[in-house]
């Protein structure tokens, strides 16, 4: 057990307890991981923002037993061109989806990392960006 830097792309967030989150991220190293983010849901959060699906970041992980702990974040790519399409979110959605659904914990998954990543054709046959 101990820090462990690593870069992934949010795949999905649910609550944990009264102001946690369970972070799903898709590491191109590590494979699925599964991360508590500590107060984020409150107003005050120092990386609630950073969290949200689609996002590209940079965490800083402390190893637990179970679930790991992320103790700093930084955004590599927020994709916000994605966010204000409605058809990139579906498009998106569904990718990131069916990746979770795929991926597996603890084994590397650098070319789905790398599906996530690639140019979008997404509504209408609009270029440019990526999904996640």
């Amino acid at each position: 057990m101990g820090l462990r830097q690593d870069q992934g792309i949010v795949l999905r967030g649910y609550p944990f307890g009264e102001a946690d989150k369970v972070v799903v991220l898709l590491s191109p190293n590590h494979g699925k991981l599964r991360a508590v983010a500590k107060g984020v849901r409150k107003t005050k959060s120092r990386f609630g923002g950073r969290l949200e699906p689609f996002t590209h970041v940079d965490v800083l992980l402390y190893e637990g037993r179970n679930l790991d702990t992320i103790t700093q974040v930084s955004v590599v790519e927020a994709h916000a061109h994605i966010r204000l399409d409605l058809d990139r979110v579906l498009a998106a959605g569904t990718m990131v989806e069916a990746i979770d659904a795929v991926a597996q914990e603890g084994a590397g998954s650098h070319r789905q990392f790398l599906l996530l990543q690639l140019p979008a054709e997404a509504g209408g046959g609009r270029r440019g960006g990526s999904f996640a």
